[in-house]
């Protein structure tokens, strides 16, 4: 193809601003079916995307600030300023859009999936939803369960079996293209999640992940420990009366120290829960209590401080 005529481009890097000459090609025979489409250097998507007058490094800088730093827009703004990059701050917004979508991209990319299930010769997907709120958008994730990989992540405003299934063939065709079976799908066994798996998936088993069916199984459980927290936190009131007393009379500073000192281990035992169903609050709690109660009950014997009473 000729060189039909040449363009000039300049991309702000983190280090520079640098102009481009790019030579422009198109091809003259009119018999071609790309007659007169303009060619542009491949060279040059490696400085920066389409349209854009920030390069590559400048938005995977904005990335990394954003994601790994967690910092917020104006402090991104702030950061890029500082090094001399002149930038509005809306326009920071608009790098870290470009930043998850060419993560994206690159998330989603046949290759990658390739590299990454080319061992394996089956799939078992794992699906679930976040709701942050009651009315706002629901986050669902499909994930890998062999490999770990996430494969998708999208916002759904309503829950219903047709969208979640939607997802779930989305995530089917690209392993149709990869020619990987789905053998199974897990889940918490949510109706609209069961009937978007037999839409979807009717080849594939749908069972229950272990972690919810442990935690339906030890449901019993947890109430009787959510009880004995219960119960055991009646035992132990009074903690801002004996520290207002201390307040008011005139003890030793040692003593006060001390008996400061279990008030507080005792708040703070009683702050600190546990996750059933592995970790039962209840037991938590008893076992910090016990451990408080047997600390006392040795200084008590020691003489240190004065013994505590039978209430």
């Amino acid at each position: 193809m000729w060189n039909k005529y040449d363009n000039y481009r300049s991309v702000r890097t983190l280090n520079e601003v640098v102009q481009l000459r790019l030579k422009v090609r198109r091809c003259p025979q009119s018999d071609c079916k790309r007659y007169k489409q303009a060619y542009r250097p491949e060279a040059e998507s490696r400085w920066a995307l389409p349209q854009q007058e920030f390069g590559l490094d400048v938005i995977a800088f904005v990335g990394a600030l954003r994601y790994q730093e967690h910092r917020s827009v104006p402090q991104i703004h702030q950061s890029l300023q500082q090094r001399g990059i002149t930038i509005a701050e809306r326009s920071v917004g608009h790098l870290i859009d470009r930043y998850d979508e060419l993560v994206t991209l690159y998330l989603n990319s046949v290759q990658r999936w390739q590299t990454i299930f080319a061992s394996q010769r089956q799939v078992i997907l794992a699906i679930d939803g976040m709701q942050p709120d009651v009315g706002h958008e629901v986050l669902w994730v499909i994930r890998e369960c062999i490999s770990g990989e996430i494969l998708l992540a999208k916002t759904l405003l309503s829950s219903t079996a047709e969208e979640i299934a939607r997802l779930l063939s989305e995530v089917k065709a690209r392993f149709k293209r990869l020619n990987i079976p789905i053998v199974a799908v897990v889940s918490d066994g949510q109706h609209s999640i069961r009937n978007a798996v037999e839409l979807a998936l009717p080849e594939g088993v749908h069972g229950l992940c272990h972690f919810h069916y442990l935690q339906q199984a030890a449901q019993p459980i947890y109430e009787a420990d959510r009880h004995a927290k219960k119960e055991l936190k009646k035992r132990v009131r009074g903690i801002r009366v004996i520290e207002r007393t201390l307040s008011e009379t005139e003890a030793e500073a040692d003593t006060t120290e001390v008996v400061l000192g279990y008030c507080q281990a005792v708040r703070s035992a009683l702050s600190q829960g546990g996750r059933p169903p592995l970790n039962m609050p209840g037991l938590k709690l008893q076992e910090r209590l016990s451990a408080i109660e047997q600390s006392v009950e040795r200084i008590a014997k020691k003489g240190h401080c004065p013994k505590r009473s039978s209430s």
